[in-house]
């Protein structure tokens, strides 16, 4: 509970941060709402008093209990509605604005992709996706609870003044209350349980609906399938839902008949007891408004209960992402210009839940100036090495030293400011082509834009676009659709934004484009290694699966079942006579026959 009233008060905080003015008169629409009800009852009462005494008439009395009647009843119906939508909109705009980016800064701003591929993960992002309101709204819920109160309290003193047999009316609403949160637990639960099957059903539509995926659907002939499998899982989501709020259902119902019963003994009682026309009145009034008063009792409870739904995953997201900051901390300065190179020094690495190790023992030493090139079977355990290179991993064992500091100790947002990379899995961003390159660097200036489309050899597809570097990318917003080659070179270009840089990957850099293409650009890399060399000691990453694209790295690593077998110079590794000569044997051959595929996959 502690924990959670810290969040509370954060939320506040926020709020009145993000909107001083609007949360200020929330509040106090809030607190005079409160009142507001309370003053309805008591006028009434003594309007009928007034009327029904055996005396003559106060005229000024019976107008004074009139018109603070009518301006009560006034006030509660219209500060309640106002201070409704206001409230609503500024939790909206609030999380909007203060709540959702935290949460996208917790998936892309915590060092590596690790927590991005598990499925605990994933399932709390699921639960708080789009739910940034809910959180801000949570806070709100438990002073509009707290405000309740106070109205149930007035309620039962005004009640107990008119007539003492009314109090009956309290134990029944706390019942309703006790029995409504009841089957809201249930609710809450099955939430958590069914969060998983969402996010499953979330992927199975976006398979049916994205143009990547239903290509090789309507080929393959399994979009009846696939949609079969979309609508069983989201029947179970809604079978298990169905029955948690029919259950709340049930439980909420019997709260309300309890209610009504002890309601209408009250009255009753009163009525027999001789209770005065005002006191019947009042009984009738206040029971309607208690009535009121419950229903938003039950929603501001429902509300802060069903909070926990989202309030659970957001706080265990925080402490995950506290977890991983205290663990990593800030970390030392990468060297501004690389001496020795790179080391890897017994370095594995098992993704989690893997069985065998993706990458296993690999010890070797990437020279600083160098151009490395990596080869092997798909998956050999390339990529991986890559990112972990790039600290998107942790290795499970071993360590890679960036001359001889620990890259583990390295600060991960300057390593990343320090290397440049154009991976297999590349983005794909929707925005003009100018913005989509310049991603690589936004510190650079425009010359350096144009610099990278042409080190890419995109200075076609710009003259193919018609509104130039400033035309839109991609058919989801009405701009241009790109083939996967011309996506390449916009990615190839982005990872050039960076001059200098200590270590510049490419993974599989030309593997959608065609051998012309692919010639030129690496004729152009090659020159780029010899600048990135000369000014920054960096060392220059190929993974590739073409031998002819590699044969002039200084160092080529073989790698089989994420093992290094080989490694050497193009000509040392020949000489050898394994693996990479064997393989590199089969893929001249197949050139000079004119016939690329059939080249043995790498």
């Amino acid at each position: 509970m502690t924990t959670y009233l810290r969040l509370w008060t954060e939320m506040f905080r926020l709020c009145w941060r993000k909107r001083p003015g609007m949360t200020a008169l929330v509040l106090l629409l809030q607190l005079v709402n409160t009142a507001a009800f309370a003053v309805v009852g008591l006028a009434l009462k003594a309007l009928v008093d007034e009327m029904s005494s055996g005396g003559g008439v106060d005229v000024a009395a019976l107008t004074v209990a009139a018109f603070g009647a009518a301006l009560a009843f006034a006030l509660d119906w219209t500060i309640g509605e106002l201070a409704a939508v206001l409230t609503v909109h500024l939790v909206d705009s609030v999380g909007l604005t203060g709540v959702e980016p935290e949460i996208l800064g917790i998936c892309a701003g915590l060092d590596g992709i690790d927590h991005l591929e598990r499925a605990e993960f994933l399932d709390r992002v699921t639960a708080v996706r789009g739910q940034g309101w809910a959180v801000v709204e949570s806070a709100w819920s438990v002073l509009l609870s707290v405000l309740v109160v106070v109205r149930l309290l007035v309620t039962v003193a005004v009640l107990a003044s008119a007539a003492v047999w009314l109090l009956l009316l309290v134990p029944g609403a706390a019942v309703q209350l006790w029995l409504d949160a009841r089957g809201k637990r249930r609710v809450i639960a099955t939430e958590v349980a069914v969060a998983g099957d969402v996010r499953l059903q979330r992927a199975l539509f976006r398979l049916l609906t994205e143009p990547a995926s239903v290509k090789e659907i309507q080929v393959a002939g399994v979009g009846d399938e696939l949609r079969a499998r979309q609508r069983a899982v989201w029947d179970g989501i809604v079978r298990a839902r169905t029955s948690a709020w029919m259950t709340a259902g049930i439980w909420s119902s019997a709260g309300w008949l309890l209610f009504a019963v002890s309601y209408t003994v009250g009255l009753g009682l009163t009525v027999a007891r001789g209770g005065s026309a005002g006191a019947v009145v009042l009984a009738v009034t206040l029971g309607a408004q208690l009535r009121t008063v419950l229903e938003s009792a039950l929603r501001s409870s429902t509300a802060a209960a069903e909070s926990r739904r989202v309030l659970e995953p957001f706080r265990w997201l925080r402490r995950y992402a506290a977890e991983q900051r205290r663990r990593h901390g800030s970390g030392q300065a990468p060297p501004e210009k690389l001496r020795d190179g790179i080391t890897l020094d017994r370095v594995s690495f098992r993704y989690h839940g893997g069985v065998a190790p993706a990458v296993h023992e690999v010890s070797v030493t990437l020279p600083a100036g160098s151009v490395v090139a990596v080869v092997g079977e798909y998956g050999s355990g390339k990529t991986t090495l890559v990112k972990l290179l790039a600290k998107m991993y942790e290795p499970t064992s071993g360590a890679i030293r960036v001359d001889g500091a620990d890259l583990g100790d390295l600060d991960t947002a300057q390593w990343r400011l320090a290397m440049s990379a154009a991976f297999q899995d590349f983005g794909r961003y929707e925005t003009t082509l100018a913005e989509a390159v310049g991603l690589g660097d936004i510190t650079a200036p425009e010359t350096a834009r144009q610099a990278a489309i042409e080190a890419a050899d995109a200075n076609g597809l710009v003259d193919q676009l018609p509104d130039g570097p400033g035309t839109l990318l991609g058919t989801r917003f009405g701009g241009r659709g790109l083939s996967e080659g011309q996506w390449q070179k916009v990615a190839l270009a982005r990872a050039c934004m960076r001059t200098s840089p200590l270590l510049f990957v490419l993974d599989e850099p030309t593997a959608s484009l065609d051998a012309p293409s692919e010639h030129l650009i690496f004729q152009r890399y090659m020159r780029r290694a010899g600048e990135i060399a000369a000014t920054s000691g960096g060392i220059t990453l190929i993974v590739s699966h073409r031998f002819s694209t590699v044969a002039d790295a200084d160092l080529i690593l073989v790698l089989e079942d994420g093992r290094l077998i080989e490694s050497g110079s193009h000509q040392e590794l020949l000489e050898h006579g394994g693996t990479y000569a064997d393989l590199y044997g089969l893929q001249a051959t197949a050139y000079a026959l004119g016939n690329e595929g059939t080249l043995p996959a790498m």
